[in-house]
């Protein structure tokens, strides 16, 4: 009982963090059997929150360091996901044994679950995938080379759209299984090292084909606003398409990387670029010439929405206030680590979210019956998505605000700008047209490039 909540738990904490969360090759995950979840590491625990969410599969268990279970309120969630400890030389001095964590993950897959493993190691913020760990080859081996489950291994691609965002997006892409067969079995009996190294490089570009990489995030950045100057405004993109543009600008652009036009295209984003950072704006906002009486009409609606929402917000806000605190002091002041703290703060809202709901519940219902106790409880639902919606229009009104300064302050400034930015889109589809691979299937139409731009985010 205590796992179905917190899996629901988990589900909500992913769907209101994220505005949007796709998922593509869903049909790649067998509906049974056992299978290795194996997913690039950009995220620290919100990779796993969104691997639980929307894998299909659960339980779903993954390996975790062991060190968390010295703290004895995260420990019981740990224990109810069904979380395997395994110890790292890196927080251990000396010799360490995992064997028994060993011996949990064969029982856990030869049982035929799941388990998720993050083959990288350790959360990073790479532009591209680090150097894989083996030991998730080594573990779909030896545990099909005992003979009582066929492992199949998922690589899962996890692609944030403005990561650390509140209400971003995500693209979740699930690869084509590789299968532990028969082959696989008999090459590591003849040769374990060479074909845990082997399997480790046949994961790695597995991973790398459902993931994002670029040589370094310059060249990212660089490749994120060429896609934005490229993208026709009209056209509306799912986060599936924003991440496959970026790949084909990133291996467009590593093809003509001595081309001697790109060259001083990237030269000149990069100064474009630095222009917008130097007067605090974003490409978006000149993409269509705004009046000052346009931003004040936005500016006013925006107040509006706000204080529409603001006395359905207030009750959610105040009564999750004190888990806020509770959960941010817990962190703070209980974690053995900097990389602790955020996860102590989610486990932490995790276990007392459902507390504050039934002790509602409880008061309400001693004092005026059970069907106001739920009552109250979805009331309070409703008033936590307020909240969040809240937050959403304050961030609105703020960039409105902050439009209708620029617009007062920087108006030659915007101006040229706007008129460098005409030059780079030109320039941009142009260089596309020349240098794209003829046989892809081109994801906008003449007639998206003839409309005409109007403001939209990226």
């Amino acid at each position: 009982m205590f796992h179905r909540i917190l899996i629901a738990l988990i589900r909500i904490i992913a769907n209101t963090f994220f505005r949007r969360i796709d998922v593509v090759g869903i049909e790649n995950v067998p509906a049974d059997g056992p299978v290795i979840f194996a997913g690039n590491h950009p995220n620290a625990l919100m990779d796993g929150f969104l691997l639980i969410a929307k894998c299909g599969r659960w339980p779903l268990h993954f390996m975790v360091s062991a060190k968390l279970w010295e703290y004895r309120l995260l420990a019981p969630a740990l224990n109810a996901t069904g979380a395997v400890p395994v110890y790292r030389r890196e927080d251990h001095d000396g010799e360490i044994d995992n064997q028994s964590a060993f011996e949990k993950l064969y029982e856990v897959i030869e049982s035929g679950k799941c388990m998720g493993i993050f083959p990288e190691g350790i959360s990073h913020a790479e532009s591209q995938l680090v150097k894989l760990k083996t030991g998730t080859a080594r573990i779909a081996l030896s545990v099909t080379a005992r003979g009582k489950a066929s492992v199949k291994i998922i690589p899962c691609g996890l692609n944030y759209i403005n990561r650390h965002r509140f209400r971003s997006q995500v693209l979740i892409e699930f690869g084509a299984p590789i299968v532990i067969d028969d082959q696989w079995v008999q090459d590591y009996r003849q040769d374990e090292q060479g074909t845990v190294r082997k399997l480790t490089e046949h994961l790695s570009e597995a991973l790398s084909s459902v993931t994002l990489n670029a040589p370094d995030w310059r060249t990212l950045r660089f490749i994120q606003t060429g896609r934005r100057l490229y993208k026709p405004a009209s056209a509306d993109l799912s986060p599936g398409e924003y991440v496959e543009l970026n790949r084909r600008f990133v291996d467009g652009y590593l093809r003509a990387i001595d081309d001697p036009e790109m060259q001083a295209f990237r030269d000149d984003v990069e100064n474009y670029q630095a222009r917008l950072d130097m007067l605090g704006l974003k490409d978006y906002q000149l993409r269509k010439e705004v009046t000052l009486g346009w931003a004040f009409r936005k500016v006013f609606f925006r107040s509006l929405n706000m204080l529409a929402l603001l006395p359905l917000a207030i009750p959610g806000a105040l009564l999750h206030l004190p888990v806020g605190w509770i959960a941010a002091t817990v962190g703070e002041k209980f974690s053995y680590e900097m990389d602790d703290i955020a996860t102590l703060k989610v486990f932490s809202t995790i276990l007392l979210l459902p507390l504050l709901y039934l002790v509602i519940a409880i008061v309400v219902g001693i004092n005026f019956g059970f069907w106001w106790a739920i009552v109250a409880v979805m009331a309070l639902l409703f008033s936590s998505i307020a909240s969040v919606r809240l937050i959403e229009a304050e961030v609105g009104l703020l960039v409105s605000l902050l439009s209708v300064l620029r617009l007062t302050r920087l108006g030659s400034e915007i101006d040229d700008l706007r008129a460098t930015r005409a030059i780079l889109v030109s320039k941009i589809r142009a260089l596309t047209d020349r240098l794209a691979d003829p046989e892809l299937q081109r994801l906008f139409t003449d007639k998206d490039f003839s409309q005409p731009e109007n403001e939209q985010s990226d």
